[in-house]
């Protein structure tokens, strides 16, 4: 692909593109808040088990 070619389908995509409705950007803003959730969630349940079972001293375990 040239860089000829490559500045043309850039150009393709930009008109394509269309601002979203706000349904479907609060569809985007639900499953991005709901994906940070799930992953703060199973990084503090690993933390907590990490400190409970190989440092329970520092924690007047």
């Amino acid at each position: 692909m040239g860089f000829r070619e490559l500045i043309d389908s850039w150009r393709h995509i930009i008109r394509l593109a269309t601002k979203p409705t706000r349904e479907e950007y609060m569809t985007s803003l639900k499953i991005s808040l709901l994906g940070l959730t799930l992953v703060g969630a199973i990084a503090f349940v690993v933390r907590l088990i990490f400190l409970t079972f190989l440092f329970p001293q520092l924690y007047g375990g």
